[in-house]
């Protein structure tokens, strides 16, 4: 895995070396985690595109707030 930063690699060495049941729990929980970033990522593009493009607005902060607390605190 030619591109894969020192740091994942460890993980990865460490995390092969335990139980297939907690390798696959773990597997699990960072396909996860990538999955999130993943998708925040689209958002924040799509924002920028959208600002790009002019049609930015004002928004009232608390409730821009909310909304992403809504969205991705139980995720």
């Amino acid at each position: 895995m030619p591109h894969m930063t020192k740091t994942l690699k460890e993980a990865i060495d460490e995390v092969a070396a335990l139980p297939e049941s907690d390798q696959d729990q773990i597997g699990r929980r960072l396909l996860d985690h990538v999955e999130k970033i993943r998708a925040l990522r689209a958002d924040l593009q799509a924002g920028v595109s959208s600002l790009d493009a002019g049609r930015g607005r004002s928004l009232d902060i608390k409730e821009v707030i909310a909304r992403a607390r809504a969205r991705y605190a139980h995720r």
